[in-house]
């Protein structure tokens, strides 16, 4: 039930909110009334409003908790031998360091296959780089199309982590994951690999990361199967 106050409060705004859709509409003086709301009405929509702001405030609370934390010690769990390094680097997010590593394997496998030397410069080391550029070298020379329809990741997972004595902290992922690859001649027909078979593949990146930088990016060094 509302108080007094609340009345008087939401009267407040609502006369307010009717004085600035008249300013906006133009609205002539001698055109204007006089608002009242009833107590009953004016309770009515106190409700529909205070609802409205419960159902923000449970949705914030909940995207708050399903956010991805930081690495903290827990007393009755202990740290994998992996995040005893992750903790020591400042500011690390393990869940959100896992979501960009998902988005960098989707997109540097597509600028692979593509031939996007560009976009796969920015996102792996030199040496890296190219290796992959010979491999894209080749095909353009054979004229074979790489074609890789990627369906989901079943697993995604940090196995190991180091700092360097330099400063740079190296992280290897494993990604197992579902996907149909296949290669195609300049006629465009499948010379290796199958449009209906889904393989289930892992891989082994290793991304690093000088832990004194400003930069967020980590960069590739190393992919195994």
């Amino acid at each position: 039930m509302m108080s007094h106050l609340d009345i008087l409060v939401l009267l407040i705004v609502v006369v307010l909110i009717f004085q600035r859709l008249r300013s906006v509409l133009g609205t002539r003086p001698s055109e204007e009334k006089r608002i009242r709301l009833s107590k009953e009405n004016a309770e009515k929509l106190y409700n529909i409003l205070k609802s409205e702001a419960d159902k923000m405030k449970a949705q914030e609370q909940a995207s708050q908790s399903s956010a991805p934390q930081e690495l903290t010690p827990i007393d009755d769990e202990p740290l994998s031998e992996p995040d005893k390094t992750l903790i020591q680097i400042s500011g690390f997010n393990k869940g959100k360091f896992i979501r960009s590593a998902e988005n960098a394997f989707r997109i540097i496998t597509e600028a692979f296959n593509k031939g996007d030397t560009e976009t796969l410069e920015m996102l792996v080391n030199k040496k890296l780089f190219n290796s992959f550029c010979d491999v894209i070298e080749s095909r353009q020379k054979e004229g074979v199309v790489a074609e890789t329809d990627f369906i989901c990741f079943d697993k995604v997972e940090i196995i190991k982590a180091s700092i360097k004595a330099n400063k740079t902290a190296s992280i290897t992922v494993e990604f197992v994951s579902q996907q149909v690859n296949i290669l195609r001649n300049a006629q465009g027909d499948v010379i290796k690999g199958d449009e209906n078979y889904i393989q289930n593949i892992t891989d082994v990146w290793t991304f690093e990361k000088s832990i004194t930088s400003a930069s967020p990016n980590w960069i590739l060094v190393s992919t195994k199967k």
